[in-house]
Parts: C-alpha cells; sequence; structure tokens
C-alpha cells in the first residue's frame, strides 16, 4: 500500500521524535518544549497554518488538499502530557525529568500524527481541509474540552473528528473499535463523615465515625449490586479512607473517602451521584452521624458515532489484516469524548503488543506501530476527502 511503503521511509524520523518527546515528558498544560516542537515542525512540513495557545497550550495545523472544493473539513487529534510517574524502563531515551514519564504513549500519538501531517503537506490527495489537533491535559485536566471551549471546532470548521489510542496487549499494528459507547464516563466524589469523636473506652458516649464511614462505603457497592441493571456497567470505587484519628484508643471526629464512578450510559451516570448522595446521608443519619458528598464531574461518556465508526474501521482493514470493529468497551475515561460531544467521528485502539499496561512504569510504546498509526490518520483524510 502507498501509504504504508512512504511510513517505512519515514519510521526512523518518526521514531526519533517519538523518543525525544518520551525523554522530555510534560504534565497537563505545562507542555510546553513539546507544543513549541511540534509546531516548528508542523511549520517546517509546510502547512497552510500552525497556529499555537488553543485551550492554553494545544497546537492545531491546517493543511489544505490540491483541492477544496468540496468545503469538507476532517479533524485529526492526539494528545501531548505525559503522567506523574517514575519510570523504570532503562532505556537509553528514558525520561530525564524526575518524577514524569510518558506512560501511556502520548509520545507516540503526537509522533503518529506528525507523520500523517508530514505525509499529507507532501501529497495533498485529498479534496477539503485536514485539520491536525495536538491537545494538552488529556491526563486529568481535561485539554480537549479547553480546546473545544476556545472555539476550535468552530474556528476551523471542523465537520469530522477523528482519534486514536495505543492498547497494550493487543498485537501491534491491530485495530480494534466498536460504536456507540467505548470508553466510560468518569466522576469523582468526597464523602466526609462527621460524627463525636471520644475515648475508644466509651464508644457509647461518642458518633463513631470510623464505624458509619465504613457503613457507607459497604452500603455504596448495593449501588451497583442491587440498583443498577445487571447487563448495564457501572463501577463504583472508593480509594481513599482517611480518619482524623492519630491513636488507637482514639474514636475519629471526622472521615473523610474519595472515589471514582465510571458508567457507559448517561442515564446512570446521573443516577450514580443521586444515589451516593442517598446513601452517604441516609446512612449517617440513621447513626447519628452527619455526611456531606462533594461531587466533581469528569469526563463524560467516549461516544463513538455509528456511522463515522464504520469509515475508520473501512480505512483500518486497508492497513492492517487484523481490526475488530465490535470490541468490548473498557472503563477507564478519554477527554476525546468532549470533542465527539461537539462533531460526529470515531476513537479507534491501535495494538501495542505485548508491553506493560499504560500508566505502568515499566510502559513503553512499541514503534513498530508508528507505520500502522500513520497511515491511519492520514487514511481517513483521503477517505473521507477523496481526491
Amino acid at each position: 500500500m502507498p501509504i504504508r511503503n512512504r511510513y517505512a521511509e519515514l519510521h526512523s524520523e518518526i521514531t526519533g521524535w517519538r523518543r525525544d518527546f518520551h525523554t522530555y515528558p510534560e504534565l497537563l498544560f505545562e507542555v510546553h518544549r513539546t507544543a513549541a516542537r511540534v509546531a516548528d515542525l508542523l511549520r517546517a512540513f509546510g502547512c497552510d497554518e500552525v497556529v499555537t495557545g488553543i485551550g492554553k497550550t494545544g497546537v492545531v495545523g491546517v493543511i489544505r488538499g490540491k483541492s477544496t472544493a468540496s468545503g469538507k473539513v476532517v479533524g485529526l487529534r492526539a494528545d501531548m502530557d505525559a503522567l506523574p510517574i517514575n519510570e523504570i524502563t532503562g532505556l537509553d531515551y528514558a525520561s530525564k525529568t524526575p518524577g514524569l514519564m510518558h506512560a501511556c504513549g502520548h509520545d507516540g500519538h503526537t509522533a503518529m500524527l506528525l507523520g500523517a501531517a508530514k505525509y499529507l503537506t507532501e501529497t495533498r490527495n485529498f479534496n477539503g481541509t485536514a485539520v491536525v489537533i495536538f491537545q494538552p491535559a488529556e491526563e486529568g485536566g481535561a485539554g480537549g474540552r479547553e480546546m473545544c471551549r476556545d472555539g476550535m471546532m468552530e474556528r476551523f470548521g471542523i465537520q469530522e473528528v477523528y482519534g486514536m489510542h495505543n492498547m497494550p496487549g493487543l498485537p501491534t499494528g491491530s485495530f480494534a473499535i466498536r460504536p456507540g459507547a467505548l470508553l466510560a464516563s468518569s466522576d469523582e466524589f468526597e464523602i466526609v463523615v462527621t460524627g463525636r469523636g471520644g475515648h475508644a473506652a466509651a464508644p457509647h458516649q461518642a458518633v463513631d465515625t470510623t464505624l458509619v464511614a465504613a457503613q457507607i462505603l459497604l452500603s455504596l457497592q448495593t449501588i451497583v449490586s442491587r440498583n443498577v441493571d445487571p447487563i448495564k456497567r457501572v463501577v463504583l470505587t472508593v480509594g481513599t479512607f482517611v480518619t482524623d484519628s492519630v491513636a488507637s484508643n482514639v474514636i475519629a471526629h471526622e472521615v473523610r473517602m474519595q472515589g471514582t464512578v465510571r458508567t457507559l450510559d448517561a442515564e446512570y451516570r446521573a443516577f450514580a451521584e443521586r444515589r451516593v448522595r442517598e446513601v452517604a446521608t441516609g446512612t449517617a443519619d440513621a447513626l447519628g452521624a452527619k455526611a456531606v458528598v462533594n461531587w466533581e464531574p469528569g469526563y463524560p461518556v467516549t461516544m463513538n458515532t455509528p456511522e463515522n465508526t464504520v469509515y475508520a474501521a473501512e480505512v483500518a482493514r486497508t492497513i492492517s489484516g487484523d481490526v475488530n470493529d465490535n470490541v468490548d468497551p473498557i472503563m477507564p475515561a478519554e477527554d476525546f469524548s468532549y470533542m465527539l460531544e461537539e462533531r460526529p467521528g470515531a476513537y479507534i485502539f491501535l495494538g501495542n503488543g505485548d508491553t506493560a499496561m499504560c500508566h505502568h512504569p515499566a510502559y513503553n510504546f512499541d514503534d513498530e506501530a508508528i507505520p500502522f498509526g500513520a497511515s491511519w490518520y492520514s487514511g481517513m483524510i483521503e477517505a473521507r476527502m477523496p481526491g
């Protein structure tokens, strides 16, 4: 396939970009070096426009085809940020920034989209306009939302948008996708339980908040086991449980719990918030304590548009003989969901081989996946806007 042949020629160059990004990881919106390098490369490729500072530190490149008579505009997105993890790979290009590493493959996503941009500027074998989007702060900062709030879709006239994420455990160069919900929403909560502290020898003179909070924790699990349709997916996890007691003979006056709720259904997202509040406050009231629930909405469900999912899978099949177009959804969250709320499009997984999982300190992006991912990015442009 011609695209694959060109990416074979570009492989070492794209790999060099990827490993450079890996060596110098940056967090959230503070991706200043990465964004500057991306912008410089896009200008060197000959992009028709390169705009920085979208959504704080995002970069957008505009590439016009041989013809733009169709008026069609398609966006391609990659994320640039790293994670607050100490790398243990021992690679010669391992992170030089203590406490930060590219443990989720965003270095690979950025490099593959840069490779696609270079190819598209060279060939321009499409009728329309390609918009390449390099986003900061996917890892908890909602950079996708910030770019949308900055008017990116309207400013560049984007009509469809596509994204990609590597997937350890899938064979390198394979693809997986599904219509509808692909990744879960993710909301966070804090429950503060207040009772009456006291001496461990006289529990009848206190309101034992540790006991109350433990009962709340157990009761929260009934939301999933007894309130949710068994064929639906909701995950509720309490990740922290901290008392203000520092001694074994003290009954705590206050306990704080923090957790997360993930679901693939918007209706259950709202339902879960209501039930967490009801269970926490009701249980506390019944046991003579008080509970306050603070709810922090997170990323929405990543919802692939069915029609665009078909387009994405068709392009994947021209590149790889291993394409699953009905993969099971998974419960991590992804802020590409904000872009899919604004425009039709699809998100696809690219196999990363038998590597450590994402967010693991031994993870590394498989550079052998680069020709497949870069081919898919540019293939989406040529397929959706044939020249």
